[in-house]
């Protein structure tokens, strides 16, 4: 074996490794790493001797180690906030008044379109540095504000930008499909011709795009409006994901899953159908408390369907100006629980292993694995319940990043 330039050791480690049972725990545990990449993983007293030599061995004072945290669902990079329509919905506007008083997403594109990549990184970078601080080490950002190609273009350029600022992994989807603009209104089929798939087309000409997705509902697009979209990502080899059946069942997860989609995300109306697609097809159920809260739904998402059938489940923080400005994925496992009676070990593994999987990054990211990159998160905690049960408590001690400490507790780096 190779010499490790890193080893975590006296450590409790939750591997989420689907080759041990549940979190893939592991009690005295180690953890070594060369050139970001993970060359061992396991009980402290089988580790080769071979791999100390010259390593720098950091004790871990007994404390967990889980995989770097993932947010596999955000509308990071957006302009501006929506604080005043969330007082007028408290004093109880409905959202047609919102809309008529310039609320609504009109709001977030007037913001987005009046502001420069500049503004858009500067405004977005509290969002990030907030969720790094829990452990996150990659991020999805979705563009779909914009609404012009141009500006969509914009979207997508301070996201990856967001990686040059931070040491974190971006995950790039573009979400043109989201809303119809107001010159187009009745016209979406003139807004998809004249701006969704030009902007497809120049953003992946740019390297921008990593996934595409789209807004299939009632309101923003139907499912044969969305085909078009993802017949134009399958042109260009990019995997899709579908906002679906969150407000109505228009049968959108099991579109996405019709074209072997990474993920269908919200998912409060999925019937039968759509879970057991979901399953056959390897789609990732990506559920989203924050909104479901945050809007006070009713309906929720179908867990036990997707139990059911052996559908991968994730959860995200949704994180958005509207109906979702969350940036904390802790608070987002304790939702997943508290609210859809998800387990511990599916919120856990939501947010590492199955979040990977949503990104179509499980084969690099989402456990400790040998051969994987050495993204981990070090807590101060007892159990890895506790990840689930505190709210409001932040007990990330480190935060690793392709091998190299970005976040510690005890320095300041």
């Amino acid at each position: 074996m190779a010499k490790g330039d890193r080893i975590w050791t006296n450590a409790r480690l939750a591997t989420l490794d689907p080759a041990r049972s549940g979190l893939g725990i592991v009690e005295n545990g180690a953890v070594a790493a060369r050139e970001g990449g993970i060359l061992y993983v396991g009980s402290a007293a089988d580790l080769p001797s071979s791999v100390l030599a010259d390593a720098e061995v950091i004790n871990c004072d007994g404390r967990w180690i889980t995989p770097g945290l993932i947010d596999c669902h955000t509308h990071l990079v957006h302009a501006g906030n929506r604080a005043r329509e969330f007082e007028m919905r408290l004093a109880g506007a409905s959202y047609e008044e919102i809309a008529r008083a310039g609320g609504g997403i009109v709001s977030s594109v007037t913001n987005l379109r009046a502001a420069d990549e500049d503004t858009l990184i500067a405004e977005s970078l509290p969002r990030l540095d907030a969720l790094l601080a829990e452990g996150v080490t990659t991020i999805e950002i979705k563009s779909g504000y914009g609404l012009t190609v141009a500006d969509e273009l914009k979207m997508l350029r301070a996201a990856r930008q967001l990686g040059h600022k931070r040491d974190v992994a971006i995950a790039t989807t573009y979400l043109g499909a989201h809303a119809t603009p107001a010159d187009y209104k009745g016209r979406n089929g003139d807004f998809l011709r004249d701006v969704v798939l030009p902007g497809l087309e120049a953003a992946h000409a740019e390297g921008l795009i990593d996934a595409v997705d789209g807004f299939c509902e009632g309101i923003a697009f139907l499912p044969d409006e969305m085909r078009l979209v993802f017949d134009a990502a399958q042109r260009h080899g990019l995997p899709v994901k579908l906002h679906a059946d969150q407000l109505s069942n228009l049968h959108g997860a099991a579109l996405a899953a019709s074209y072997g989609a990474l993920s269908a995300d919200h998912l409060e109306y999925t019937d039968d159908e759509g879970a057991a697609a979901m399953a056959r097809s390897g789609t990732v159920a990506v559920l989203l408390p924050g909104a479901y809260y945050f809007i006070r739904e009713t309906k929720k998402p179908p867990v036990d369907l997707f139990r059911k059938h052996g559908a991968h489940m994730a959860l995200a923080t949704d994180n958005n100006p509207g109906t979702s400005p969350l940036t904390s994925l802790l608070l987002t496992m304790n939702m997943g629980a508290t609210l859809f009676g998800l387990t511990v070990e599916e919120c856990i593994a939501g947010i590492t292993r199955e979040a990977a999987r949503a990104l179509g990054r499980q084969d690099s990211i989402g456990t400790l694995e040998e051969g994987k990159q050495a993204d981990l998160a070090i807590w101060d905690i007892s159990e890895p319940t506790e990840l689930v049960y505190r709210i409001g408590f932040n007990p990330l001690h480190a935060r690793i990043r392709a091998g190299h400490t970005t976040i510690n507790r005890d320095i300041t780096i």
